[in-house]
């Protein structure tokens, strides 16, 4: 599953959230990803900046009052993705939230680092039966068991994301090493959810197993918002989703090396036949400085075989460049 996080980035504004939709339809992602908030629910006045990125809010409320939609515009977001073939996720951030997304008929829920500790949400959540995926990026392992004893009596489908919440994330804080670590542990499906600002963390991802796949999204990663250089741009999405689905092809279909029946026309062709560098007369004993490789491979002696000519009474005269066969040798 690759999933495109739009997140934040729309800005507010309705018509970017579902010019988002039309841009990302054509770029192979499966999934559509936003955040849902709701201010008065989830967060106060109190709440800091993680990033003072805005000039035009003056508290971190006031921009989530400003990311909100009503229930009928997150319907109708819904509604585009699913007409766009796109399955439409959303995060909550409140139990109201939950509610929200609960009455437009989301499929599953993605949660997001920071809320994996929020039982409250996570019981409203589980409740629904619907699939859970979880983001790992604030949790130790120790934490990580808990939520997991926690959700695992409510009988839901869990999958969780390797994730370091670090924006953009750095090479060395990838953490590649805790998608196997979290497969072993936990024996349920394993992603990654990137905020590298590149496509390589995610193909990395996927060379070694990973099976679901979140980055963040923008038009341009000059735009403003807190995760504009987290993200990648529609285009490197697209070469992206290609990419994954690429590598995942080539693991589902291992090479048997020593089964290469399939070249053996090739192997005539690119194959190569011992042959004489020069003129050489009857009774001339082959060395070394002789012989020549020569293209098809099917042509006389191997030139993997050259060791055994060497020493070796020619029986007739050779022209320059003729190929050598065993006929052409005298027989002791």
């Amino acid at each position: 599953m690759i999933i495109a996080e739009i997140g934040q980035a729309h800005d507010g504004s309705l018509g970017n959230a579902h010019a988002y939709i039309d841009a990302l339809a054509e770029t192979g992602v499966d999934a559509i990803k936003f955040q849902t908030h709701i201010a008065e629910a989830e967060s106060s006045s109190f709440e800091p900046f993680r990033v003072k990125f805005s000039k035009q809010d003056s508290t971190r409320f006031d921009y989530w009052k400003r990311m909100e939609f009503t229930p009928d515009q997150w319907k109708g977001i819904k509604d585009h993705c699913e007409e766009k073939n796109l399955e439409f996720l959303s995060s909550p951030f409140s139990n109201a939230a939950v509610d929200l997304l609960e009455n437009i008929g989301v499929k599953r829920y993605k949660i997001g680092s920071g809320e994996l500790g929020n039982f409250l949400m996570l019981e409203r959540i589980a409740k629904t039966g619907k699939p859970i995926i979880m983001s790992s990026g604030m949790s130790s392992f120790e934490e990580l068991d808990k939520t997991f004893d926690f959700l695992k009596p409510f009988g839901n489908s869990l999958s969780i994301l390797q994730c370091t919440t670090a924006y953009p994330t750095q090479p060395e804080e990838w953490g590649l090493n805790v998608i196997t670590e979290l497969k072993e542990r936990y024996q349920i499906p394993v992603g990654f959810s990137d905020h590298s600002g590149d496509i390589y963390a995610c193909l990395a991802a996927a060379s070694i197993g990973a099976e679901i796949f979140e980055f963040h999204v923008v038009f341009d990663k000059r735009q403003f918002g807190p995760d504009s250089q987290a993200s990648i741009t529609i285009d490197q999405t697209k070469v992206l989703s290609s990419g994954i689905k690429q590598i995942q092809n080539a693991l589902k279909n291992p090479i048997v090396k020593s089964d290469n029946q399939k070249y053996s026309e090739l192997k005539v062709m690119f194959g190569k036949s011992l042959a004489v560098n020069k003129t050489l007369n009857e009774g001339h004993i082959i060395t070394l400085d002789d012989l020549e490789s020569k293209k098809p491979g099917n042509k006389g002696i191997p030139a993997s075989n050259y060791l055994n000519v060497l020493g070796k009474e020619l029986n007739r005269k050779l022209e320059k460049w003729d190929f050598l066969r065993e006929e052409d040798l005298k027989s002791k």
